[in-house]
């Protein structure tokens, strides 16, 4: 049965010398998806509905390059090598945190300059860039890349997946944990709290210092599990060091505008 098992083919059109992956496909039906919920929201919170196309016009390719650099300067022993390999984003290589880093910048000055609050602006966006990481991982699926150690079908099938989830799990002969799935459930349960905890009108800022917590604690116990993960040291993972930073960064935050008084407005207020 084994030896029948064929991997799904990431190459989603084959048009000779342009081939469109399906990694791209997903990245950007994940865009696409945020951008409707986080437009819908900043209609209800009182922008104007074009505000997040606006800044999706300038965060998107700057996210996709700083998720790029941050993931080939980790990585710069093999990139160094073969500097031609740099551009071949298709077939995987962005690292999340690198995009977050990106698109905050440009939030910032993107709401400095409308003179709108970036905190505002965060929150909205919130739920929108945890849908996107939620789909996004799917690509990794298609790539049968970012997966965990070895594991058995049996393993796999208790797990109650698919046929066509754990065929895609066997890759060289070996079957391997499908955390881009853990991480993908994980995410989508975080948009479904972010969306609910809207109406605890939380304040200002919170939300999206949730979403960063939410996602920083998911993403810690996934990363143990690959065997992919970009390394500080032999042994420190970079993408815990970094969760744990942010997560310490976002508590703080939360803590200190609450005591300093820099978050006296709620969320359906502002």
């Amino acid at each position: 049965m084994e030896s029948e098992i064929r991997p799904l083919n990431p190459i989603a059109l084959d048009l000779g010398p342009l081939q469109i992956h399906w990694y791209g496909i997903i990245i950007t039906v994940g865009i696409v998806l945020a951008l409707i919920l986080a437009m819908r929201e900043s209609e209800r919170r009182g922008l104007q509905k074009e505000t997040f196309l606006d800044l999706i016009l300038y965060a998107v390719p700057i996210a996709i390059l700083s998720a790029r650099i941050y993931y080939v300067i980790f990585q710069w022993d093999y990139y160094s090598q073969n500097p031609g390999d740099i551009i071949k984003i298709w077939n995987g290589g962005i690292a999340i945190h690198g995009a977050l880093i990106g698109s905050v910048i440009t939030a910032i000055v993107f709401a400095k300059k409308r003179n709108i609050s970036f905190w505002k602006l965060a929150d909205i966006a919130a739920p929108s860039i945890l849908l996107g990481q939620a789909i996004g991982r799917w690509g990794n699926f298609m790539n049968q890349e970012a997966h965990g150690g070895e594991v058995s079908r049996a393993f796999l099938e208790n797990l109650m997946l698919p046929d066509w989830i754990i065929n895609q799990m066997y890759i060289e002969g070996v079957y391997y944990h499908p955390t881009f799935l853990y991480e993908s459930l994980w995410n989508f349960a975080g948009v479904i709290i972010l969306i609910l905890l809207r109406r605890v009108n939380l304040r200002r800022g919170e939300l999206f210092l949730g979403y960063v917590i939410w996602y920083s604690i998911g993403r810690y116990f996934v990363e143990g599990l690959r065997t992919d993960s970009l390394m500080l040291t032999d042994t420190l993972r970079i993408a815990q060091v970094i969760s744990i930073v942010l997560i310490v960064i976002a508590v703080g935050l939360i803590t200190i505008r609450r005591l300093k008084g820099y978050s006296k407005e709620g969320y359906l207020e502002s």
